[in-house]
């Protein structure tokens, strides 16, 4: 058997082929070029075992390319792999054959490929919170502005709203006026983005079963459901609920020794979008549910708001999970028993 690993770059990937020996047989570095990589792996391609690549911003091409052609395509997880820190030279080839050497010993920590067809919906959403996110920023700029001129200012849903000729009746100097009209100008032309994203993510979202049981969830409505069933992907994949959970980030990182914590692991490892999804829908849930809202003053008591939104946000992810695995509508009864 053999096994290929590729160290993938912005603008070239080392094709690294090894044998059950880990004997170099073919090592390579090649444009970011379909076509001149799978030449490389062509002559092994009847005893090749897998080929890894990194999960690094750009794999999508390679990965879809490689499947496409037959190969047997494994995602590396980067952040649970460490290498030897006592290694005195390493390089691109090193970490190529280091990654054909996981797959030959079968300890390679592999990341989730979610489906091409997926794929492209899933970053449809993630464009939306980016957008999102970017209106925000105009919003608070223009909050900024007016407390400063004003000593008061507008709500966010009305800076939303608010259009570049009614600025002039907010009687602000021309620089600053000025100034107020180049963020509602961005603020408008977002909004429009944002809406047309929406309509397009809600068409290809409606019609799937996990949609309507996701948004049975209190806090969970259109937007975060669409969220949370496109970044999970096939539920099957977390053999338990606790798995889920980390994956969402709503579970503590801490490592400890004689019951005493030593410290804490990568916080960060998980999705982001998720623990958005999620923290946004326990700041909603104990606005609209009594239950949640009750749930979280029990735990406020003892903590604090940022705690007990988290440990809110952990039980909804959770219920998302049996939700997901069970094809079962939310029961508040079992959630908040």
């Amino acid at each position: 058997m053999r096994f290929c690993g590729i160290d993938l770059h912005s603008n070239n990937s080392v094709v690294v082929i090894t044998d059950e020996m880990d004997k170099v047989l073919a090592s390579r570095r090649c444009p970011n070029d379909l076509s001149r990589i799978v030449a490389v792996l062509e002559p092994h391609k009847a005893e090749l075992a897998g080929v890894v690549v990194e999960s690094t911003y750009n794999w999508y091409w390679l990965v879809d390319g490689w499947m496409a052609a037959g190969y047997e395509v494994k995602l590396a997880n980067t952040v649970a792999m460490k290498r030897y820190d006592g290694l005195k030279h390493s390089g691109d080839e090193d970490d190529a054959a280091h990654l054909a050497h996981l797959l030959r010993l079968g300890i390679l920590p592999t990341g989730y490929i979610h489906p091409p067809s997926e794929r492209g919906l899933r970053d449809l959403a993630r464009k939306r919170i980016q957008l999102v996110r970017s209106r925000t920023q105009h919003v608070l700029a223009v909050e900024n502005i007016l407390a400063r001129e004003l000593g008061a200012t507008l709500s966010s849903n009305a800076i939303k709203r608010l259009r570049i000729e009614q600025v002039d009746t907010l009687r602000l100097s021309a620089d600053v006026a000025l100034a107020v009209k180049s963020n509602v100008a961005v603020i408008e032309v977002l909004n429009r983005e944002i809406e047309r994203l929406e309509v397009c993510l809600l068409e290809s979202a409606k019609l799937r079963p996990e949609y309507a049981l996701l948004k049975s969830i209190p806090g969970i409505g259109e937007v975060l459901a669409i969220v949370i069933m496109l970044e999970t992907g096939d539920i099957s994949r977390f053999a338990q609920v606790g798995n889920f959970a980390s994956y969402a980030r709503c579970v503590d990182s801490a490592h400890y020794s004689n019951s005493k914590k030593k410290g804490a692991g990568n916080t960060k490892n998980g999705n982001a979008y998720l623990v958005w999804a999620f923290i946004e829908a326990a700041n909603l849930a104990r606005r609209f549910s009594d239950e949640a809202r009750r749930f979280f003053d029990k735990k406020k008591t003892k903590t604090n708001s940022v705690v007990a939104t988290k440990a809110l946000a952990h039980k909804l992810a959770r219920a998302s999970y049996h939700i997901l695995k069970e094809k079962q509508p939310f029961d508040v009864k079992r959630c908040f028993a």
